[in-house]
């Protein structure tokens, strides 16, 4: 039996650390997903290559793909052959805007897209167990800058795996408090995606210092 377990970061940075730790501690990356707010064009499509990639000295010749779903819709899954984070793609999400996402969680709303079932990422988790009120605060994390990861893992192991995803993750239940409180009633498709200068005050309204 597996559960799922999803957690928002604040940045890409946080949640590739924690994929990269899950990978290492035994979790297939075919049981991972990551979906990451790409407003301020950190990945630059045309290579494939995030802009942490080229700090590490990788070139549009290596083995990351060139980006999936250039913009495309949710319905455009991307994958990893070799792990999760060289399976990077960009895609658009209605509401969201562009994201650079990868896994199962994508491939699941691409299915959905052609089944004729709407919700994209909201419709995605729902699916896949995370309550509707949580997953549109996921979904609404991901639109103001945020990074997704959700993971499916054997019930057995689940402490192991919450442990590694709980690092840096966004505390979601104080999260939605304070979208809540400033008058947020839940994630809009037809909303606007953020803009760079949005999110980096948004991420100054709401981030805890060690974030």
């Amino acid at each position: 039996m597996t559960v799922t377990i999803s957690r928002l970061y604040e940045t890409y940075g946080a949640a590739e650390r924690v994929v990269r730790d899950l990978e290492s501690a035994g979790l297939s990356h075919k049981d991972i997903s990551i979906v990451a707010n790409n407003a301020d064009g950190w990945y630059k499509d045309g290579n494939g290559l995030s802009r942490a990639d080229k700090d590490r000295g990788h070139d549009a010749g290596n083995d990351r793909p060139a980006n999936a779903a250039k913009g495309a819709g949710i319905g455009a899954a991307v994958g990893g052959a070799a792990g999760l984070l060289t399976g990077l793609g960009l895609l658009a999400i209605p509401g969201v805007g562009p994201v650079v996402a990868a896994g199962w969680l994508v491939t699941t709303a691409a299915g959905m897209a052609a089944g004729g079932t709407t919700g994209g990422v909201i419709g995605a988790l729902t699916h896949a167990g995370v309550s509707k009120k949580d997953a549109h605060v996921y979904a609404e994390g991901i639109r103001r800058g945020g990074t997704l990861v959700t993971a499916k893992v054997p019930d057995g192991d689940r402490a192991r795996y919450q442990a590694i995803l709980n690092r840096s993750a966004i505390d979601l239940t104080a999260r939605g408090a304070a979208y809540r409180k400033d008058g947020w009633t839940g994630f809009d498709e037809k909303a606007c995606p953020y803009t760079p200068e949005q999110v980096r005050r948004d991420r100054g309204t709401y981030s805890s210092p060690s974030q």
